[in-house]
């Protein structure tokens, strides 16, 4: 089966405002998320692509725009069932907000139980995107061969859910997985097994780089700003 190649979307407007974007519409990457998106093809350069996969939402969009503009032909598609969890009435507000509601308990410590007001649960995010991944490995395979490498570019929680299953881990073990901005994660597929290869991997350590302040405790819902 084949491997799947699963970028976050760079840097956008709103992780530097501090805001869960959701599905709000014209959140655009920022300057260092486009530099972030101009970099990516080359640091894919090696890897034989055969189809990109990409959620609707404009901060995806234009991550893999580089990509496609540096290999002409590449096969391109949008997906909705990879686009951002819906968190309802939540989307827009500031994560500082957001951390005294009590439901911010339940989605650090068990999302599963997590469903957002207005918006969907946790766990329909996490069946929807699994469930377009196995649709999209068996459609590559059948048109590439067991061996195609395909990427899909999306958002941190839903490649955090995606990790957790291939890994086997309970949705509520997910919250201690991170994906910084345009990192690249790699799960290659096989009858028996799915097989995590690469992680989070940006190729800088700075955000290994101990800060001032210590770090939040808290996984960052919606993926965090990654390193400052």
């Amino acid at each position: 089966m084949p491997t799947l190649i699963l970028v976050r979307h760079g840097r956008s407007t709103a992780n530097t405002a501090g805001l869960l974007a959701g599905w709000t519409p014209g959140v655009a990457l920022d300057e260092r998320g486009a530099e972030q998106a101009a970099a990516l093809p080359g640091r894919l350069a090696g890897l034989p692509i055969a189809e990109v996969v990409a959620s609707p939402l404009q901060r995806c969009q234009e991550t893999v725009q580089p990509l496609l503009d540096a290999r002409p032909g590449l096969p391109a598609h949008t997906d909705d069932r990879i686009g951002e969890c819906h968190y309802g009435d939540w989307s827009g507000r500031k994560l500082a907000e957001l951390k005294d509601e009590p439901l911010m308990d339940i989605v650090q410590a068990h999302p599963s139980a997590a469903a957002f007001p207005g918006g969907e649960s946790m766990r329909a995010m996490q069946t929807r995107a699994a469930e377009a991944v196995r649709e999209w490995n068996a459609r590559v395979e059948r048109d590439h061969g067991a061996d195609a490498v395909y990427l899909m570019c999306s958002h941190g929680d839903i490649i955090k859910s995606l990790v957790a299953d291939a890994l086997g881990l309970h949705l509520d073990l997910f919250q201690r997985i991170s994906v910084e901005p345009c990192s690249i994660t790699a799960i290659r597929y096989t009858r028996l097994r799915p097989f995590l290869v690469r992680l989070g991997d940006t190729g800088d350590f700075a955000s290994l780089t101990p800060r001032e302040e210590p770090p939040a405790e808290d996984a960052a819902v919606g993926g965090g700003a990654g390193a400052p």
